[in-house]
C-alpha cells in the first residue's frame, strides 16, 4: 500500500473548509475520553467503560439507522462486578438518541491516533482542490452526503449490527472518488514501503485506483484480518458517491499542470 504525501495540484484560493473540518475532527478527538493520552497505552477498565458509553451515544449503529430505535440497554459508563468479575454496567438509556443526527457526529470520532492521521493525511492532501473546484459551501454540502451514503451503505449491507460506527473515512473516500474523476493525471508523491519507503511520483488514477481495488477486495470479505474493524464497504460506497457527484463537475474542470524535469524530489538537466 502507497502512502501520500503531497498532490502537485495548486489551488486558486484557500480551502477553508478542507482546514477546519481537519481542526474540528482533531478537536472532537481530543474531546473524546482517554484520547488525548492514548498514547501512552493506558487504557484500564474505567477509561473502557467510559468511552464504550460515549460511542454508544455519539457513535452511528446499524441497527438503530435501519430500525429507527434505541437498544434497550446501554453502557452507561461505569464499572460493576457480576458473575464473571468485573465489567461495563449497562442500564437503560437515560437520553434521547436521533440515528440520522448520530450519522454526522460519527463522522467526527476516531477509534485512535492512527485512525485520525490517516483520515486528516487524506483530507489534506485531496480535499482541498475539490473544495477548490466545488467552492466552500458545496464542497461542505458534498463532504456531508458522501458521509451519510458511506453510512446507509454500511448500514444496509450490515444492518443487524450493533457497534459502533465511527470515522470521517467514508466521506473522505467520496473526496478520493471526486479527485478520481477530475483530477486523474495529477501527480502524487507517494511512499512505496520497498526495504525502506521509496519515493515515487504516480498519476492519481494510479494512486487511487489502487486504493480503491483494495477496499473493494477487503469488502468482498477477503483480507480477514482486518476486516472485523474496518468499514470497508463504506469506503466502497463513500467513494462511488464521490465519484457520481463529481462527475457533471468535469466537463469544466481545468487540468493540472504537468510536472517536468523533477525525478525523485531532485531537479534534473534536459539535453536538447
Amino acid at each position: 500500500m502507497v502512502i501520500p504525501v503531497h498532490d502537485v495540484n495548486p489551488v486558486r484560493r484557500t480551502p477553508w473548509v478542507t482546514y477546519a473540518l481537519i481542526a474540528a475532527n482533531v478537536a472532537v478527538f481530543l474531546s473524546m475520553p482517554g484520547m488525548a493520552d492514548s498514547l501512552t497505552g493506558a487504557a484500564g477498565l474505567a477509561r473502557q467503560c467510559d468511552l464504550q458509553a460515549y460511542l454508544d451515544h455519539w457513535a452511528a449503529v446499524p441497527q438503530e439507522l435501519i430500525h429507527h430505535r434505541m437498544p434497550r440497554l446501554v453502557p452507561t459508563g461505569e464499572v460493576g462486578v457480576g458473575p464473571h468479575g468485573p465489567g461495563c454496567v449497562v442500564a437503560a438509556p437515560g437520553y434521547d438518541k436521533s440515528p440520522e443526527l448520530s450519522v454526522l457526529t460519527a463522522m467526527f470520532l476516531h477509534g485512535s491516533w492512527l485512525h485520525l492521521l490517516g483520515n486528516m493525511l487524506f483530507l489534506w492532501i485531496f480535499g482541498n482542490n475539490i473544495e477548490d473546484r466545488m467552492g466552500h459551501l458545496r464542497f461542505l454540502l458534498f463532504y456531508g452526503v458522501c458521509g451519510y451514503a458511506a453510512t446507509y451503505g454500511f448500514a444496509l449491507f450490515d444492518a443487524g449490527s450493533a457497534a459502533p460506527l465511527i470515522g470521517a473515512s467514508g466521506a473522505i473516500a467520496g473526496v478520493l472518488g471526486a479527485y478520481l474523476v477530475l483530477y486523474p493525471r495529477a501527480r502524487v508523491w507517494v511512499l512505496v514501503p520497498f526495504l525502506i519507503f521509496l519515493p515515487l511520483r504516480l498519476p492519481a488514477w494510479i494512486v487511487l485506483g489502487l486504493w480503491f481495488v483494495l477496499q473493494a477486495f477487503y469488502s468482498a470479505g477477503q483480507g480477514v484480518a482486518q476486516a472485523g474493524t474496518v468499514a470497508y464497504v463504506a469506503h466502497v460506497v463513500g467513494f462511488v458517491a464521490g465519484m457520481l457527484l463529481a462527475w457533471p463537475l468535469k466537463p469544466g474542470t481545468p487540468p493540472p499542470p504537468e510536472p517536468r524535469g523533477i525525478l525523485f524530489g531532485r531537479r534534473t538537466r534536459r539535453s536538447w
